[in-house]
């Protein structure tokens, strides 16, 4: 019964049309001999990737050569190991003679079939194929992928879209010296400094915006966490989520937190806080920032800055604006998409972002307001600092509107506005 279903899904999915699809800006190959995974939170756009990227291997191939299966399709639900070879069979039974041609395989959301790898590693091994994966946990990116398919896949991160992808999938001109495009510009910009960029949100009622993002994240509390890690204290785990995205862009102590949970008499263990965070991370709901040390243990030590990965989840959580931490957190996903080597600095002044890119240390610090001389001075201080201990030469200070270069003591400091040095530095 399972199989007719599987080959009424399969034949279901070849008959669609992905005309609707947009480009996302992710550079990863059509063809290659590695297994390509498509890694990131839940609603960030893997699944129209994978759409995409079948509508442009229809120009050059049948689309019968071409299969594509969701494993959360609540059809076949429960999937398991043996039901994978179910969906191999119902595939052939239907195109035997596709045995001798080359077939692209595009599994979506496969972290939920228990040992799933074990099939895709058969799959890759024995068959004339090309796999796309995707999933929602960075265990695909980690532990599972590296363990059972070690030099097998090629893995890409999916967030939400950029600021840029905001624009174009609103089909706004994107032009930085036109007036009328800068206008346009600015006005989407307090739209994506509000709701964020989860591609669904920008088809949808904008009044129930922050609905659908509270749902997203009981999707992923319920989905990616409990579920997952069979974990039974669930006010702890809820409570977590809200702390952390309500508190973007600060500094995050195990300690502190500890301490203050079981003041309010909440029994738990540090470890089991250490594991329910890390789980946040697996989901790729939140992303961590160690201070910028060369030592270790310097790092371990000291609290670590947290950030969700859209800010649209800020507002789903807390009705408090927090304008700053916002453009801070979405500097840090800018930056994100670019490198893994990210931190703040602190001595006497302190460094939102150090991070290393083409193996060059580069400084940023993030202000939204910079009208009050104080905080101008405060900003620029900390940039020649840090820039005299690291040996660099310019620095970068974003803001909301203030556009400028500073240069001081032979240094050199852009003053650029968020939404500018989104669009400069995709």
């Amino acid at each position: 019964m399972k199989k007719e279903i599987l080959k009424e899904l399969i034949i279901n999915n070849q008959e669609r049309s992905f005309d609707y699809v947009f480009e996302r800006d992710v550079d990863f190959p059509l063809s290659s001999n590695k297994i390509i995974a498509f890694i990131g939170v839940r609603r960030s756009g893997k699944t129209h990737l994978m759409y995409n990227t079948i509508r442009r291997l229809r120009k050059t191939m049948p689309i019968e050569n071409i299969v594509y299966l969701n494993f959360e399709d609540d059809r076949i639900y429960p999937f398991n190991l043996q039901d994978l070879s179910l969906f191999l069979e119902a595939y052939y039974e239907l195109f035997p003679n596709k045995k001798e041609e080359k077939v692209i395989f595009f599994l979506d959301e496969i972290q939920v079939v228990e040992n799933w790898e074990k099939f895709v590693r058969r799959l890759y091994d024995t068959e004339n194929c090309q796999i796309f994966i995707s999933g929602s946990s960075s265990k695909l990116l980690s532990s599972e992928i590296a363990t059972n398919l070690r030099g097998r896949t090629l893995s890409f991160e999916i967030f939400p879209l950029s600021f840029k992808e905001y624009l174009l999938f609103n089909d706004v001109k994107i032009n930085i010296y036109s007036s009328k495009s800068k206008s346009q510009i600015i006005n989407y910009f307090e739209k994506y400094l509000q709701y964020g960029g989860f591609p669904e949100l920008l088809f949808g009622n904008i009044r129930f915006a922050r609905q659908t993002l509270q749902e997203y994240i009981d999707l992923i509390i319920y989905r990616d966490l409990i579920e997952r890690y069979k974990i039974t204290n669930h006010y702890l785990m809820k409570y977590l989520v809200k702390y952390c995205f309500t508190n973007i862009s600060t500094l995050f102590s195990f300690n502190k937190l500890f301490n203050d949970l079981k003041s309010q008499g909440i029994k738990l263990s540090k470890n089991t806080l250490y594991n329910y965070m890390q789980y946040l991370e697996d989901a790729y709901a939140v992303f961590s920032m160690p201070i910028y040390s060369r030592s270790v243990a310097e790092q371990s030590k000291n609290p670590k800055k947290i950030y969700s990965v859209d800010i649209g989840f800020k507002t789903a959580i807390s009705l408090s604006p927090d304008i700053g931490h916002k453009f801070e957190n979405i500097v840090f996903l800018q930056l994100r998409k670019i490198t893994k080597e990210i931190f703040y600095w602190k001595s006497k002044q302190e460094i939102d972002f150090i991070y290393i890119h083409n193996e060059q240390l580069k400084l940023i610090n993030v202000a939204y307001d910079l009208t009050n001389t104080d905080t101008l001075k405060r900003e620029v201080n900390g940039l020649l600092e840090g820039m005299k201990k690291t040996n660099t030469s310019e620095s970068v200070l974003i803001n909301n509107d203030k556009n400028e270069t500073i240069i001081k003591e032979g240094k050199k400091i852009y003053v650029i506005p968020l939404w500018k040095w989104l669009l400069k530095n995709n």
